[in-house]
């Protein structure tokens, strides 16, 4: 066992389960061991196994949880602005998907680019979420589309953990659209892409997770239920892109299978939250994607509140729909457009998001045994961390792999 490091003279904002107000305790301290933490409390009641650590004052700032990206596509090569400026123009993204563009242009660039250069493109847009206390991040296939390039895009994702000092979650994602190579074939597509690609890449140990994309312009609820029996027999959990753009019913078929979570939700019906939050699934909401697409059919936030839905926030790293690669600015989306509270967004890109990727007692909570993973910040109060646009307040990081 190693000597522990203390921290003194700081807020912290547990944000424990449970807990409210943000599980706020000023006049704090704490200390890590062996990249966990050791103890939390008041400063004042430093416990005497601590009294001859070395000591770090932290200037009276505030602490919490290291944030979480629980919902990126970050992995890509190239952009979509000239979308953006059809969008604008009038286009709707169906529209655009049906010909030609949308995800079918990122798969073509995302195909050309070489192994470094999807590295050396992603790290700007990672580096960019490490720059707001982001530690650990979810990063999807997808634009691929054929066995090679999804596993392709899930090494750079695993490349990715070792040049920065975070935390990566992959999940499959190759049904997200059908190729041209597919059209109208999209059952043959999960067969011999999604099905039997997701059989090699997690023989390889590539996959964490299993997503899809449930949507009229995608895949039906029955063609995505094959890919997740797959997926459970192999001993995966899933996750689904669903509701974005209409009631496909994909969130239940998500609880069904006891999912991770459910993403977007938009077009989620009010009377199916109740048996969706039976399944203890995590309702990622997307701002970004909201925000971008100038949406205006909201997810159902009160039904989810009244069911106990846990509620995680993330970025949806895109190209196309959510060109954002900042975590402080979903956060403050998901309060001016979906009316979350401060305290809600900072849960939904810490405990909850920890949730999301199968990371709760690890990370998105300042509780003893937990990874040392977290954000000092040059902020007085939480809510801050939701109410500034641009810029970023982190001070420093505080990780595991450094403390350890």
């Amino acid at each position: 066992m190693t000597k522990a490091v203390f921290f003194s003279d700081c807020t912290l904002a547990s944000m424990k389960w449970g807990e409210a107000d943000y599980g706020l305790m000023p006049d704090a301290a704490f200390a890590i061991r062996d990249g966990r933490i050791a103890w939390a409390g008041k400063a004042a009641r430093r416990p005497s196994e601590f009294q001859g650590a070395p000591t770090e004052s932290l200037g009276g700032r505030l602490v919490t949880p290291a944030l979480i990206d629980c919902h990126t596509h970050l992995v890509f090569a190239g952009n979509r602005a000239r979308e953006f400026e059809q969008r604008l123009r009038g286009a709707s993204y169906e529209e655009i998907a049906r010909n030609g563009g949308g995800i079918a242009s990122t798969v073509a660039a995302t195909r050309i680019a070489s192994f470094d250069q999807l590295v050396e493109q992603s790290l700007r847009r990672l580096d960019s979420l490490i720059g707001e206390g982001v530690a650990a991040v979810e990063i999807k296939s997808g634009y691929g589309l054929t066995i090679d390039g999804e596993m392709r895009m899930l090494r750079v994702a695993r490349h990715l953990e070792t040049l920065r000092p975070v935390k990566v979650r992959t999940s499959w994602l190759a049904a997200h659209a059908v190729p041209a190579g597919y059209a109208g074939r999209p059952d043959a597509y999960i067969d011999e892409v999604a099905i039997a690609g997701l059989m090699q890449a997690a023989a390889e140990g590539l996959v964490d997770s299993v997503d899809g994309f449930c949507e009229a312009i995608a895949f039906t609820p029955a063609q995505i239920e094959r890919v997740f029996q797959t997926a459970r027999s192999l001993g995966l959990p899933v996750r689904l892109h669903a509701e974005q753009l209409s009631d496909q019913k994909g969130a239940l078929l998500a609880a069904r299978y006891s999912a991770l979570s459910a993403d977007h939700l938009e077009y989620l019906a009010g009377a199916d939250v109740e048996a969706f939050a039976a399944a203890g699934t995590v309702a990622v909401l997307l701002p970004g994607a909201f925000y971008t697409l100038k949406e205006t059919r909201l997810p159902p936030i009160a039904a989810l509140r009244e069911h106990g839905v846990a509620i995680a926030i993330a970025t949806d790293c895109n190209p196309g729909t959510s060109p954002i690669s900042s975590i402080l600015t979903a956060m403050n989306m998901a309060c001016t457009e979906f009316s979350l509270t401060p305290e809600e967004a900072l849960a939904g890109t810490t405990r909850c998001a920890a949730k999301a990727l199968g990371l709760s007692g690890e990370y998105g909570e300042i509780t003893i045994g937990a990874r040392a993973e977290l954000a000092v910040w040059d902020v007085e109060h939480p809510s801050e961390l939701s109410y500034w646009v641009g810029g970023s307040p982190l001070h420093k990081r505080l990780s595991h792999a450094i403390a350890a």
